[in-house]
């Protein structure tokens, strides 16, 4: 057990499991945008994201990433650096239309993590600027990415999937904004910091009803595409009711993230077992 055990922490602190939760989105963007995805955009998604993600917790500071002492996070940065070396290899397959959302993507990721601003600041310590980038890059990553790679233009459907992605993100970040409130420093000014724990769940219940309204503004919609939202909005529902600030360890970092898989999984058994509907 004890094996299983570090097998499976590294799983969650190598950002494996946020990296599948991320590669899962793009295949329902897929799924629900009835396009074509290219394997090589996944696995640069896939990849790329452990490495994204392993140096924004781990690498705020980029001296911190490079000299690293502790073992455990050692064998994450390799790991992260042959991801890294992968999703790089990539590239060469990837439009230059794709090339450009990558740029810009990564050029919000550097703002976020790395002190580019006066008194070695970064975006990230930008009063309630945080989880907006965050649910920004992630709707960018697996709606517009893409789409983009498919499609010439970017239609209302597309725009209302990014909205309602970007607004899925948001909801998911609130569990961690409250797991997180005995931790952040006061001047970040998160969302729990200022509304309070009830606050910060009122607003969870608000962005999840918009999510799901926006449901019904495109223009293909189905009863089969309804169920499934229909599901993921009572999930999300549940998801905020049970949040408080003393979480179970694996709440947030597990079962909150692996929500974007069980949507993944609704649409699959949408798509074989009731597309008649």
């Amino acid at each position: 057990m004890t094996i299983i055990k570090k097998i499976f922490d590294f799983y969650l602190d190598a950002s494996i499991h946020v990296a599948l939760a991320i590669f899962s989105l793009v295949h329902v963007t897929a799924l629900t945008l009835n396009i074509n995805v290219s394997l090589e955009l996944y696995f640069f998604i896939f990849f790329g994201s452990i490495s994204c993600y392993n140096f924004v917790k781990f690498g705020v500071e980029a001296e911190k990433y490079i000299l690293v002492a502790n073992t455990y996070h050692k064998n994450i940065q390799f790991f992260s650096f042959g991801c890294l070396l992968v999703a790089g290899y990539q590239l060469f397959f990837l439009s230059e239309r794709v090339f450009i959302g990558l740029f810009i993507l990564a050029a919000i990721t550097g703002l976020y993590a790395l002190p580019v601003l006066p008194k070695n600041k970064n975006f990230r310590s930008f009063s309630g600027l945080k989880i907006l980038i965050v649910a920004a890059v992630w709707a960018g990553a697996t709606v517009i990415l893409p789409a983009i790679s498919v499609l010439d233009d970017i239609s209302w459907n597309v725009k209302v999937e990014a909205l309602q992605r970007f607004l899925f993100v948001l909801i998911l970040l609130v569990p961690f904004e409250i797991r997180d409130l005995k931790y952040d420093s006061a001047t970040l000014k998160t969302l729990p910091q200022r509304v309070g724990v009830k606050g910060a769940k009122m607003i969870g219940y608000s962005w999840t009803i918009l999510f799901y309204a926006a449901t019904f503004l495109k223009t293909d919609l189905d009863t089969a595409h309804i169920i499934v939202k229909t599901i993921l909005f009572l999930v999300l529902m549940l998801m905020i009711f049970k949040t408080k600030l003393d979480q179970q360890k694996y709440f947030s970092s597990f079962w909150v993230e692996a929500i974007p898989l069980f949507w993944w999984l609704l649409f699959v058994i949408d798509k074989k077992y009731f597309i008649l509907l």
